[in-house]
């Protein structure tokens, strides 16, 4: 295996888009505990940072009008409604240690979602879209007897 170009490498943040930072905001620290931390105050939009302890960071950044791109799956052109779809598309993966209860709350919430197991059974997935439509999975390893 060829040595890679950069060393000490792991992953910083991840940025979203949107026409609506506050609600993306408050729905990733309600489903997955997120914090607000400091950020910088750019002049020409506005960002809110967000920090899941010792994971990373969610920077969701005001969504650019004169931007021609898809703010996400939903207004795309040919939109994705189905969560069933994510496991073969772009998606965020969080690991959960109580995914029943997890996937109680997102139902009393409103929000669909797709589950599977992966095929050694080892790993239970489901899958489910932010309010953007953003693709988002959450997995929980099975506890082998």
């Amino acid at each position: 295996m060829a040595a890679s170009v950069a060393t000490g490498v792991s992953l910083n943040h991840i940025s979203r888009e949107s026409s609506d930072i506050r609600r993306l905001a408050n729905f990733y620290k309600e489903i997955f505990g997120f914090e607000e931390i400091e950020n910088p105050n750019f002049l020409e939009f506005k960002v809110i940072w967000l920090n899941l302890s010792s994971a990373f960071q969610l920077h969701l950044i005001e969504r650019n009008p004169s931007n021609n791109l898809p703010e996400g799956p939903w207004s795309a052109t040919s939109p994705v409604l189905d969560p069933s779809h994510l496991p073969r598309g772009h998606h965020i993966c969080f690991t959960v240690s109580n995914l029943d209860s997890f996937l109680q709350s997102l139902k009393e919430k409103g929000i669909e979602t797709f589950q599977r197991s992966l095929p050694d059974g080892k790993v239970r997935q489901a899958f489910f879209f932010d309010p953007d439509g953003n693709g988002l999975e959450v997995a929980c390893p099975v506890p082998q007897q």
